[in-house]
């Protein structure tokens, strides 16, 4: 018997698994599109499409974004229209930032 390792999530990923997985099912039946359907065109199972409209955390990420745009739904408050501009400013702002980053030999100083 195999026994799958369980992962535990931080609760603000569930909540944000969650929320996206609700605004793609809300999407989907605005457009009246079935799970069959969106299933067919994100190129994934039925059972795929329902764990990430529950929000499962187990679903990957690739997948989450392709059923959300699929439906139409929006990513970080952009439309797909907005997304590379969204993409620039993010790689500009990494750009600014040290390539790498080294531990400090120090312990983490907690004393706030």
């Amino acid at each position: 018997m195999i026994v799958k390792a369980t992962r535990t999530y931080l609760p603000q990923t569930l909540d944000a698994a969650r929320v996206l997985g609700l605004e793609v099912a809300a999407a989907r039946r605005r457009r009246r599109m079935t799970v069959k359907d969106l299933a067919e065109r994100a190129g994934i199972t039925a059972v795929t499409v329902r764990k990430a409209e529950r929000g499962d955390p187990t679903v990957a990420l690739g997948t989450m974004f392709e059923v959300a745009g699929l439906v139409g739904v929006d990513l970080f408050g952009a439309g797909p229209a907005e997304l590379p501009a969204l993409v620039r400013r993010s790689d500009d702002r990494l750009a600014l930032l040290p390539a790498r980053v080294r531990a400090t030999d120090e312990g983490l100083n907690n004393d706030f």
